[in-house]
Order: C-alpha cells, then structure tokens, then sequence
C-alpha cells in the first residue's frame, strides 16, 4: 500500500455533520484490512526508537490507532475519555468546540509524573482536543511531546496551537 493508495481509501462524506463540512471518514480505513495494517506499520515506524513512555488515544477512534501501536512498541495505553466515562479519581480539561464546550478526562492512576506520552487520535483539524489531552497528561506530571493523527487538516492551523510539540499525520487535506 502507498499514501496514494491509503487517500483512495479515505471515504469523503460532504455537508457532515453540518453543511459546508467535507467529513473524511476513517471507518472506511477499518472496513479495507490492508490500509488499517498500513497506518499501524507505518506509525510503528515513526515511532519504534522514539523514547516515550506511554501512548495516550483520544476517544474513540483515537483507541483504535493507538491500541495495536502500543501493543507493538510494549508501552502503556493511556485513555483520554469523555466526561463521565472513567470511575476513580480523574484529571479534566474544558475546551472549545466549534459548536460548544467539551470535557474530556483521565485516570490520575495512569499519568505518571516525568514520563513522555505521544498523544494519538484519528484526524486532526483545529488541535483543540489534543491540546485538552496534553494539558491533562500535564495535570499527572507528564509530558507530551508527540501529537499523531493518519489525516491532518493543516489548513485549521493545529501547528500553531499544538506547538512546540512535534505534529506527525499521515495525510493532509487542505479545504478540499
């Protein structure tokens, strides 16, 4: 499989969820065995001799990515979960969405102070989430150093907002 490949598997879905909004599918990736096996392998290779802890995965489709990464490079799986969604004690970050606000959460038992996390999720478009995620990993003492998600959407500038940690995507769109 190459890129070329892995974009003709990425289902485009216009006016979702709302008009003007062009919605890159990654179910499509999950439906088609050989492009999922490629984000896997090509993500273990960006990070096999990277020097992180732990991965942490935005829900949901964010699990889906980081679960075999994690299993591959024998780290721990770090969820960062909607409000409501973990019992026990939990770190959380509000943050803005283009619609409202959203809460996501942590177990503090799983953020360990001075490790490094990648934090991984499936499409990146404006960084807010990942940038609530990186503020929680930082509430238990980590630090993050990584963002990845297989489809970027630069045009929304998460650069800028996730900086100064690094921002790896597989493939970028920009206002297709």
């Amino acid at each position: 499989m190459t890129l070329s490949e892995l974009d003709k598997s990425i289902r485009r879905v216009p006016d979702f969820p709302k008009p003007g909004i062009l919605f890159y599918d990654i179910t499509s990736i999950l439906m088609n065995p050989e492009a999922f096996k490629f984000c896997i392998e090509k993500m273990e290779e960006l990070y096999k001799n990277s020097k992180i802890d732990a991965i942490a995965a935005v829900e949901s489709r964010g699990f889906i990515f980081a679960a075999p990464l994690a299993e591959r490079l024998n780290v721990p799986l770090v969820l960062v979960r909607k409000k409501g969604k973990l019992p026990g004690d939990t770190y959380e970050c509000s943050y803005s969405l283009e619609y409202g606000t959203a809460t996501v959460e942590v177990h503090k038992a799983d953020v360990s102070k001075g490790k490094k996390y990648i934090v991984i999720d499936d499409l990146i478009a404006t960084g807010g989430t990942l940038l609530a995620a990186k503020n929680l990993i930082e509430q238990g003492g980590g630090e993050v150093t990584d963002f990845f998600g297989v489809i970027g959407l630069p045009a929304l500038n998460y650069e800028k907002v996730l900086s100064p940690c690094k921002v790896t995507t597989l493939i970028n769109y920009d206002g297709e």
